[in-house]
């Protein structure tokens, strides 16, 4: 059996314990910490291969062909030249950068050769992607000061001791017009405006500057440079990262494979991708106890994807662990702290991940909402007749319509708590539910929890915002 066949065995026993368990969460997180450092090199190609297909939204041309060039290599005695280029464009990294770094980690301790890319000459040019307007284009000061604290940010999930950097000026800088104009006169302007973005702001009069056209030429240029057997990107980069194919084409190369990663929804739940600007984004310098919080916020059919994203977990992890919540011998809350651990784990240790647990349990699963100072209040004597997503809405201001506070309730956001004496009880109402009256679904989750009317205090909670609900 390989390294990691024995590690999936040791967590997978584990993954069929008791995990509302400080003892047995703890034991998992300490052997899926430590698999973040596993040599994998004694995986066969094809299970290399299926392992970085496995969390990539693309493996083109195939898993088959990657398997096959690592193959190759092997019987050449070398390992696969991987190539990541990333752009200094921010000085805070967050969760969402992590994404392309843990699965580059993978390949290294497959045993694969690194490259990462300082994208300081594309930088001034500003990458396009996603973009509804023009970039400003970063000075040499700029770069220089995002760059600063970069590499110790990402640095949990990524060895930079075994890693070649570069930087793009290197043979980008020196390219002449003569040899740039004999490249372009092969590559269609038509192969350029594919990408949706140009195209939509193309059609809204916008902005489109012949800089912002040749940033796939420079990027594809470093492909070249370096004659990278596989290139990592972002799933938006994939046009981008096809230039780097056509231009290897072009010079006598043989084209690079390309892995795109996907990218990661936000902790709000709206559907965003995670990004400082929507400050739905947990920022990798963030304190544990607020890395475990905002982990802890998120609806909970984001736990496969962040499982997936930021684990080292297997399919079949995965697979066992969302079976046990679906027959229900495993509580939702319990996975997501779970989750929450791997993450703080990943960037502070074990022994943080813990103590941050211990916090959240402290402060939340143990609090009365009696001890919250100032909640809003619903009066169902008032307001029962009307649906739920009306009353979150125009009563509550929680949502700005009632559309988006059914959406909540499609996200799992939606809870009914009832409070007593003895403890709390916290029912999600469905989405047809959050569609009913609200003292009708009151009504029938205090029959369900066996109490009367005015027997506990009933609380209406929808995402992170909560309200209690009087007069039920």
């Amino acid at each position: 059996m390989t390294r990691l066949g024995d590690s999936v065995a040791r967590a997978s026993a584990l993954l069929a314990q008791d995990l509302s368990s400080d003892s047995a969460v703890q034991r998992l997180l300490s052997e899926t910490k430590a698999r973040r450092y596993l040599d994998l090199s004694d995986l066969s190609a094809k299970e290399q291969a299926e392992l970085i297909a496995a969390r990539a939204v693309e493996v083109l041309p195939g898993a088959d062909k990657l398997a096959e060039r690592i193959e190759e290599r092997r019987a050449a005695g070398t390992g696969l030249h991987i190539k990541l280029g990333i752009d200094p464009t921010a000085a805070d990294v967050h969760l969402g950068h992590a994404v392309p770094m843990i699965i580059l980690s993978r390949f290294q301790r497959m045993g694969h050769d690194v490259t990462v890319i300082i994208g300081d000459f594309t930088a001034k040019i500003g990458d396009p992607t996603g973009r509804t307007a023009e970039r400003p284009p970063l000075t040499d000061e700029d770069i220089a000061r995002n760059l600063a604290g970069y590499g110790d940010q990402v640095r949990p999930f990524f060895d930079f001791e075994k890693v070649r950097f570069r930087q793009n000026s290197e043979w980008l800088a020196p390219y002449t017009f003569p040899e740039l104009l004999g490249l372009l006169a092969q590559v269609p302007v038509s192969q350029l405006l594919q990408r949706e973005d140009f195209r939509n702001r193309l059609a809204a009069g916008s902005g489109l500057t012949m800089t912002e056209l040749l940033y796939p030429i420079a990027q594809g240029l470093d492909s070249v440079a370096l004659e990278c057997d596989v290139e990592l990107g972002g799933a938006d980069q994939l046009l981008n990262l096809q230039m780097g194919r056509k231009l290897m084409e072009l010079r006598g190369q043989k084209p690079q494979l390309v892995v795109t990663m996907p990218l990661i929804e936000g902790t709000d739940g709206t559907g965003a991708k995670m990004s400082k600007s929507k400050g739905n984004y947990v920022g990798l310098t963030a304190p544990a106890d607020d890395v475990f919080g905002k982990i802890m916020s998120v609806p909970d059919r984001l736990m496969e994807p962040y499982l997936k994203a930021w684990t080292e977990w297997t399919d079949e992890e995965i697979a066992l662990a969302l079976s046990r919540v679906e027959e229900r011998s495993l509580h939702p809350m319990d996975l997501k702290k779970v989750l929450a651990g791997e993450v703080v784990a990943a960037l502070y240790g074990v022994e943080a991940a813990m103590a941050a647990r211990a916090g959240f349990v402290a402060q939340f699963s143990k609090k009365s909402f009696t001890e919250v100072e100032s909640l809003p209040v619903v009066d169902a004597a008032e307001h029962g007749t009307e649906a739920i997503t009306a009353v979150i809405s125009k009563v509550l201001g929680f949502q700005p319509s009632a559309s988006a506070a059914r959406r909540v309730a499609k996200q799992n956001g939606l809870r009914l708590v009832l409070e007593t004496e003895g403890g709390q009880q916290s029912t999600v109402l469905s989405e047809a539910d959050a569609l009913r009256p609200l003292a009708e679904v009151v009504a029938e989750a205090l029959a369900g929890a066996g109490l009367d009317a005015g027997a506990g205090t009933v609380y209406l909670k929808a995402g992170r915002k909560l309200a209690q609900v009087t007069g039920a």
